[in-house]
């Protein structure tokens, strides 16, 4: 038997569930062994944890092993089995012609040895390539079904724990659910991502990695599905979930349409004015933009083409900011905001009756997809009546969708003067949104009076509500 001082050993595992690399090492112990009983030396161990080897995912060891190859500093190759190698035909052409231009002949399995050098062990090295990219093929295809199953049947999908839940991904964790509905709430109600990030950030919430947390990370908690008890696969909510909401379905649908508008209208500059997009020139219409001279803050109407006004317009922006605040609270606080509060009652009332709607449909989603898993219906009469149910679902998706508003005014409308104790509490953003919810804009009129002092009989507001 030849002896051989150069010898490659590589170790694969597909999926490492523990991330400890208990397989691996298992399949290494194994290739130490038939290296010690041939009297071969073993150079270096390749190890490719937690990487397929069917999908043409890059395998970083592998990569370097081959190279070690071409550079002929290795004479043979020990795998546990030669579906470690490769679970690829092609794959496996090209590591043959690796070692072929490099004469290294021996690819020693611990299930059985083939060799390059002649036609025998190619053949067989072909046929097992072969078998095992065809199970490969199988394998896929039953996780993929089992997935679909799982989701229809509401279970969870495994990986890491979710923020708002316990380990198995079941049970709510109070504490973290309590932040999700105060970010909700606080999200529709006109506040930034990027404050309420910073909020998280200065009460020190940990993500569930223990990181800091993030405008992309709230975005992602906050259009998951998974917190109004809803269960999705490739994106699409496919039925009720086997665990408990954290929101109803009804808000899960507001943000997602609160999301949307913000991607449509494109703001991302943070706000510095509180009454940006508010104010109209009451010479031409067009809407005053703010602006600095040397320190003193101001509205103006700006003339040129990327702003269309008449250019004659200023105010100060520090007084006029305090008036129009003024005159929110006072309009919150008065007694013609109830007939307001009536007709949005209407909106709520219809969102939940579309909501209990779209719940009752997906749970008929789970009890179908388990009658078809029980064989109690053919797959014919599956498709068919999931295609009802999806198309319903759809329906009730977009009224949802079109009813969809902001909770802005919830809770602040004839609270006295509590709102107005403790508005230097609020950051500009919502500050920004409960003025916006109230007032559509306010007209600024030219001055008629001389000197500085600020002339409210200037300002002319035009009231949503």
């Amino acid at each position: 038997m030849v002896s051989f001082s150069r010898v490659a050993v590589y170790a694969r595992i597909s999926r490492d569930v523990t991330g400890e690399g208990l397989g691996v090492e298992r399949q290494l112990e194994d290739c130490r062994r038939i290296a010690n009983e041939r009297g071969w030396v073993v150079a270096e161990e390749y190890v490719d944890n937690d990487i397929s080897a069917f999908g043409g995912k890059h395998r970083p060891a592998y990569q370097r092993m081959l190279e070690d190859i071409t550079a002929g500093i290795r004479d043979a190759v020990i795998v546990y089995n030669a579906d470690r190698l490769t679970r690829r035909p092609i794959e496996l052409e090209q590591f043959t012609q690796v070692c072929e231009a490099a004469k290294v002949t021996q690819l020693v399995a611990v299930t059985g040895d083939i060799n390059f050098g002649n036609d025998d062990g190619m053949f067989m090295a072909r046929v097992l390539a072969a078998v095992a990219a065809k199970e490969s093929g199988r394998k896929s295809e039953r996780l993929k079904r089992k997935a679909i199953e799982n989701a229809e049947a509401g279970k969870p999908n495994g990986g890491r724990r979710p923020f708002g839940y316990e380990k198995d991904q079941l049970a709510v964790r109070e504490a973290e659910a309590t932040i999700i509905r105060e970010v909700a709430a606080r999200y529709l109600a006109g506040e930034s991502l990027a404050s309420l990030t910073l909020w998280l950030q200065d009460q020190q919430v940990a993500t569930v990695t223990g990181a800091k947390w993030s405008t992309s990370a709230i975005r992602q908690v906050l259009t998951n599905p998974r917190i109004a008890g809803l269960r999705a696969h490739n994106g699409t909510i496919v039925g009720a979930a086997q665990w408990p909401g954290i929101i109803s379905p009804a808000e899960h649908q507001q943000l997602i349409a609160m999301f949307a508008r913000k991607t449509a209208t494109g703001r991302r500059v943070p706000r510095r004015y509180l009454l940006s997009g508010l104010l109209r020139c009451g010479k031409c219409g067009g809407k005053l933009f703010s602006s600095v001279r040397v320190d003193t803050r101001r509205y103006v109407c700006m003339s040129g083409p990327d702003h269309g006004g008449c250019g004659s317009m200023t105010i100060v922006a520090g007084p006029v900011e305090e008036w129009v605040t003024q005159a929110v609270l006072y309009r919150l606080n008065s007694t013609a905001m109830v007939d307001v509060l009536a007709g949005r009652a209407a909106t709520d009332d219809r969102y939940a009756v579309l909501s209990a709607e779209l719940q009752g449909d997906q749970a008929q989603l789970v009890e179908l997809s388990e009658l078809w898993a029980a064989k109690g219906i053919s797959t014919a009469e599956w498709k068919a009546a999931r295609e009802t149910i999806e198309a319903r679902i759809d329906r009730v998706d977009r009224q949802l969708a079109h009813l969809t508003g902001d909770d802005t005014l919830t809770g602040l409308i004839g609270t006295g003067n509590e709102l107005e104790t403790r508005w230097g509490t609020l950051n500009l953003s919502r500050q920004a949104a409960i003025i916006g919810a109230v007032l559509d804009y306010a007209t600024v009129n030219s001055a008629t009076r001389r000197g500085r002092e600020f002339d409210p009989t200037r300002i002319v507001p035009q009231w949503r509500v």
